[in-house]
């Protein structure tokens, strides 16, 4: 039985924690031990991008020692911290020859959770079912630094009873962007307005997306503008009977 070590990232523990109980589960019924260090916390992303690479070190070597502990596969369910981990870490390290082993080391078992359950495992019918018409938000992060479209359409495919709508422009940003809504918060709700107004266009009632972050900032949008509409986690759907 291979053994996985769960990233769980900071929104999910936060604000989705069934997000990384459906992950658990549909590893298991796979037949995937999967461990869960008590000690990690953030990846280091939001200071990292803001520039404040300083303060992101400590942050960041906490996390290396910390899934140092198993050599088995890392997996998050978030491709902006994978991305962090898999790019940033190696990046953040590039002046310390003993660091940047260790974060290479690390980077390369890192997996984002739709990319190992199809690139890894091969897997992509997982017996979920879930009713009515769904859609799809490519989140930038995973789409545009991690290449990732095609694995979680093609698990998005595979659910029965679900009729998978295209999103209109599906592939633009949200406006979530982490820092970026902090820093740009008018361009960023005015992103998120077009957004919204492509879910209505799409007549979907589920909108699936892979990222927490944007998961949280489309809700959000839809909960203000007081509309039907739900935002779900891939991992919720395909763990859903």
């Amino acid at each position: 039985m291979p053994t996985v070590q769960l990233f769980v990232t900071c929104l999910v523990d936060t604000f989705y924690p069934e997000t990384g109980h459906a992950i658990v589960r549909i590893l298991r019924r796979l037949g995937v031990n999967v461990e869960f260090p008590q000690a990690q916390t953030c990846c280091g992303q939001p200071s990292f991008n803001a520039g404040l690479w300083k303060e992101t070190r400590p942050v960041a070597e906490n996390t290396i020692q910390v899934f140092e502990s198993a050599p088995g596969p890392v997996i998050v369910p978030s491709g902006s911290c994978a991305i962090m981990i898999k790019h940033g870490y190696p990046e953040l390290f590039s002046d310390d020859p003993e660091w940047l082993d260790r974060a290479q080391e690390l980077s390369a078992r890192t997996y984002e959770f739709t990319e190992y359950l199809v690139d890894v495992l091969g897997v992509t019918d997982l017996g979920a079912r879930w009713p009515g018409k769904i859609t799809y938000h490519a989140s930038c992060h995973p789409t545009r630094h991690l290449g990732l479209n095609r694995q979680p359409l093609a698990l998005l495919a595979n659910v029965q009873d679900a009729e998978l709508v295209t999103l209109p422009e599906y592939e633009e940003c949200c406006g979530f962007g982490g820092v970026f809504s902090i820093k740009h918060p008018e361009l960023s709700a005015e992103m998120l307005k077009r957004k919204i107004t492509n879910i209505e266009i799409s007549q979907a009632p589920t909108l699936v997306v892979t990222e927490a972050g944007c998961r949280l900032h489309i809700a959000g949008g839809l909960i203000r503008q007081k509309k039907p509409q739900r935002v779900v986690h891939i991992a919720e759907v395909l763990d859903h009977r």
